[in-house]
């Protein structure tokens, strides 16, 4: 993507930094991270510029920043971002703002953001920051970013302490260093700075495919005061977003704000929350101006359900006349923000009661955890995995007919090869990690977005990184086929490990020397997936399934017992060794794998639930399948259901996982297996095909289900309802 005047703008100290390379293998040193200076951390840029317009006349912004923007025409949001994304193929998006526009003067104002901490959030600690933009009427630029815009730093940010995994700052808020007034047209900048250019940036960019995240308000749907200066705000179930709320008193009063997705003892808000994330905060009151309040505004978003509000003196609600600081109740909003969500895209409803609520909670997930990309939890980590991707991107796409975050998704992925053909565990984002299995899961991904979208030229685009993806794995290939002495990217199997069934091989973070089970069933899973690309494609593949399938069972079938061993030396058999084996097609007919997962159960993470689920799909287990999604094992959604969720947790219940966090779409396989299989809705090559159960509108469940309905759209248009 080209912009014809923009130049990229950013403080003086930036525009003269050298940029960062912080791409490598996990396992190779960064040389340059060190050399980053720490006092660059959370820096918060505001940079405004007046122009001249024409209201009646269409305009476009074309507009990117590193790391973030919030973008604002005469005092109103347009809109926030980009996505991350690798400096060699940075986004840049694009709005119509001729509705915000007025005759005559107008004024952008723009709040850039650059973190500076490696980790999983965006390509940042890397010194590129600043941003620029250019805006189009009738084909022709009316004002782009130059050294003639004006600049502040906003000092009011002066929490220093980072949380979750060095994902987000708290944000204490200083209101008397705010600088009021500063996004709207008749605020006077004269004694702001002049931005400086950067004539040196090593951007490529791109247009993002993406539209920006979704942002509109909640209330709350409880309001209550514990005690005397002491406000507990519920806003009823987990959301991702930040607060909104205006307060009166005096200059220096300060207020706690503490945020969490659930209480302790029925009135104190856990704000030590158990995903590793401490959410307390302080908010300063300044000067008041105006309409005589406080306005709280913080910049980055949080996972949460419950806010308490904590301040100084007398009861706020009773008494505010003796209160030093006093909360606007009436004001009290959460600003949500995710990837645009239509609630009506999909529906599910059913006669059993938990059902829906398996639905609700994996929903609701798949929903605030989504955003510029699939995330793994949107609060401690903020990234997006690979493997999480292989049930969100699906449940995703079912729940909305939007496959272009799928299709982004892939593209990120497929960009990381620039770091490793065996393609990265997290991308995009500067932190590096590499998981073997995830790797090799990208070209199912791969084929899974075209079968819903019908995109053939995107699959034709993408296959030399799903050959560039086997290519890095054949490297540990032996005469027969399978991979051996595999140590170049470590192999998860589930998480968190004590849920691996024991599996009797280590692979991370130790290696271990021979031949194991799952590394195999993924490879050959890949080299089968890539090969029916090929076929899709018109081109020639070779016959190396059928081959591999017999070295996969020479090395690790045992005849006595009818099952997969986890090595070719050992003698134990796990979950995932089973499931995997009969998920591939790589189990012979007469083995005893269904009665071992039907005594195994979900003896499994809710990660690896998916793969128990499709593979007992595979064989027409439909009727275990309900049971098992719908059991009230201590391993089930039902635990997580009676533990009170909103949104699928990371572990089946709270206490099974030392940092368990209350918000991880990559629980929500329910939602893909009551559609393809229970409810039997086939999508390939971007059109519907009627499965066995749909015929009839006969589901593949239980007769003891009265009632269910399931209704999808497809690709963005065509309405799909199934109903028993």
């Amino acid at each position: 993507m080209t912009l014809k005047s923009a130049r990229w703008i950013t403080t003086p100290m930036f525009s003269l930094l050298t940029p960062l390379n912080l791409l490598h293998k996990a396992n190779v040193e960064s040389d340059t991270a060190s050399s980053h200076d720490d006092s660059l951390y959370n820096t918060h840029m505001l940079v405004r510029k007046v122009f001249l317009s024409d209201k009646r006349t269409e305009t476009t912004i074309y507009i990117t920043a590193d790391d973030y923007y919030k973008l604002y025409i005469n005092g109103r949001l347009v809109g926030q971002g980009p996505a991350p994304g690798y400096h060699f193929s940075y986004n840049v998006n694009q709005y119509d703002i001729s509705d915000f526009l007025m005759d005559g003067e107008n004024v952008i104002a723009v709040h850039v953001y650059y973190q500076g901490i490696v980790n999983r959030v965006w390509n940042s600690g890397d010194n590129r920051m600043g941003f620029l933009a250019e805006v189009v009427q009738n084909k022709h630029v009316i004002v782009a970013t130059d050294a003639t815009w004006k600049y502040a730093i906003a000092n009011e940010f002066v929490g220093k302490a980072a949380t979750g995994y060095s994902t987000q700052f708290i944000e204490d808020i200083d209101n008397r260093k705010k600088i009021h007034g500063w996004k709207n047209l008749n605020f006077d900048d004269s004694n702001w700075i002049n931005a400086a250019v950067n004539e040196n940036t090593d951007y490529t960019f791109v247009t993002q495919i993406t539209p920006s995240v979704q942002v509109y308000n909640v209330s709350p749907v409880n309001i209550r005061e514990v005690e005397p200066g002491n406000i507990l705000v519920d806003f009823g179930k987990e959301v991702t977003g930040r607060l909104l709320v205006e307060a009166t008193g005096e200059s220096g009063s300060e207020i706690e704000i503490h945020y969490g997705e659930e209480l302790e003892n029925c009135d104190k808000v856990r704000s030590n929350m158990r995903c590793n994330c401490l959410y307390q905060e302080r908010w300063i009151l300044g000067d008041t101006v105006n309409d005589g309040s406080n306005k709280l505004e913080t910049y980055d978003y949080k996972a949460f359900r419950y806010v308490q509000l904590i301040f100084p003196n007398a009861s706020a609600l009773q008494f505010p006349e003796q209160c030093r600081a006093v909360i606007k109740t009436e004001t009290i909003v959460a600003e949500i923000r995710h990837y645009p969500f239509d609630d009506s895209a999909s529906e599910f409803e059913s006669s059993d009661k938990l059902l829906n609520d398996i639905w609700a909670i994996c929903k609701n997930a798949v929903k605030i955890g989504t955003q510029e990309g699939y995330l793994d939890c949107p609060s401690r980590e903020k990234g997006q995995y690979l493997g999480d991707a292989t049930v969100i991107a699906q449940a995703h796409a079912y729940l909305t007919g939007d496959y272009r975050l799928f299709k982004k998704c892939l593209t990120d992925f497929a960009l990381s090869a620039r770091i490793c053909p065996g393609i990265m565990a997290v991308a995009p984002g500067n932190f590096m990690q590499e998981i073997a299995d995830y790797s090799l899961q990208w070209p199912l991904q791969l084929l899974k977005y075209y079968h819903l979208s019908g995109d053939i030229q995107f699959l034709r685009e993408m296959l030399p990184v799903a050959e560039g993806v086997i290519n890095y794995f054949k490297k540990f290939e032996r005469e027969d086929g399978l991979l051996e002495n595999f140590d170049d990217k470590p192999v998860m199997v589930d998480w968190p490990p004590e849920l691996r069934d024991e599996y009797d091989y280590k692979l991370m973070p130790e290696y271990e020397e021979g031949c194991n089970t799952l590394l195999n069933a993924y490879y050959i899973g890949a080299i089968q997936t890539v090969n029916e690309i090929k076929t899709i494609l018109g081109q020639t593949c070779s016959d190396s399934f059928s081959k591999l399938k017999i070295s996969f069972i020479n090395a690790f079938y045992s005849k006595k017992t009818g099952l997969f061993t986890d090595s070719e030396v050992s003698t134990h058999s796990a979950l995932h060794s089973n499931v995997l084996a009969m998920y591939f097609d790589l189990a012979p007919h007469d083995s005893n794998i269904v009665s071992f997962i039907k005594q195994k159960r979900l003896h499994c993470g809710v990660y690896f639930s998916y793969f128990v689920l499709k593979a007992l799909a595979k064989v027409q287990e439909y009727d275990f399948i309900y049971e098992l999604i719908t059991c009230k094992d201590e391993r089930s959604w039902h635990t997580m259901v009676s533990e009170g969720a909103t949104a699928c947790f990371e572990s089946w219940g709270k206490d099974q996982k030392w940092n368990t966090s209350l918000c991880h779409p990559w629980a929500s396989s329910p939602i893909i297996i009551l559609i393809e299989d229970i409810a039997g809705i086939e999508i390939r090559d971007g059109n519907v095909y009627s499965t066995q159960g749909m015929i009839g509108h006969t589901l593949r469940i239980p007769e003891s289900l009265d009632f269910m309905k399931v209704r999808i759209t497809v690709n963005g248009g065509q309405e799909l309802v199934v109903r028993k």
